[in-house]
């Protein structure tokens, strides 16, 4: 029975140390239905929801040097989300879910880079906008100062253009 445990855990530290965050749901209540939807729709943002014992976690959280913190949340009925990339994405996936069928699951915290995130933070990463739109945003901001000098550089040019046009006009 040991070695099946030493696997489950391994294989839990293994999606861990690979995903860049972890949230933990509190998932009573949920049905077989509603497991198969949210794990689809968690899949297409490239995230996967996984039901495990909290000692399970505990253990693999520990390999993993997580914050001390992240135990309060390993409580009762727990399910974790791991992923690729986007945290947000997965966030939302949970929050809208849970909107949709009565709070269920539960968000109750989570770990993000080595930092402890408690629920209002994992809900704040889920109202924030997809991954492409701050990153137009971002160019844009970065664009601006070099639009600016641009249109600087250009204004005695154009101003001598106009004046000398004002003057082949007159006469």
């Amino acid at each position: 029975m040991k070695e099946v445990k030493k696997v489950i855990i391994d294989d839990l530290l293994s999606r861990i140390n690979e995903s860049p965050f972890l949230l933990v749901a509190d998932y009573s209540g949920m049905t077989v239905p509603q497991f198969e939807d949210l794990r689809k729709r968690l899949k297409a943002q490239g995230s996967k929801f996984q039901v495990t014992k909290n000692t399970f976690v505990r253990r693999a959280a520990e390999s993993a040097e997580f914050p001390e913190g992240l135990a309060e949340f390993l409580v009762g009925q727990t399910a974790i989300v791991t992923g690729e990339s986007d945290v947000c994405a997965a966030a939302k996936v949970l929050k809208d879910f849970a909107k949709e069928k009565g709070n269920k699951p539960g968000i109750r915290g989570g770990v993000l880079d080595g930092e402890l995130l408690d629920e209002a933070k994992v809900r704040a990463l889920a109202d924030l906008p997809p991954m492409e739109v701050l990153q137009a945003t971002l160019l844009g901001v970065l664009n601006q100062p070099g639009t600016m000098l641009a249109r600087v550089l250009n204004e005695p040019g154009s101003s001598l253009a106009r004046v000398l046009q004002a003057k082949a006009d007159q006469g």
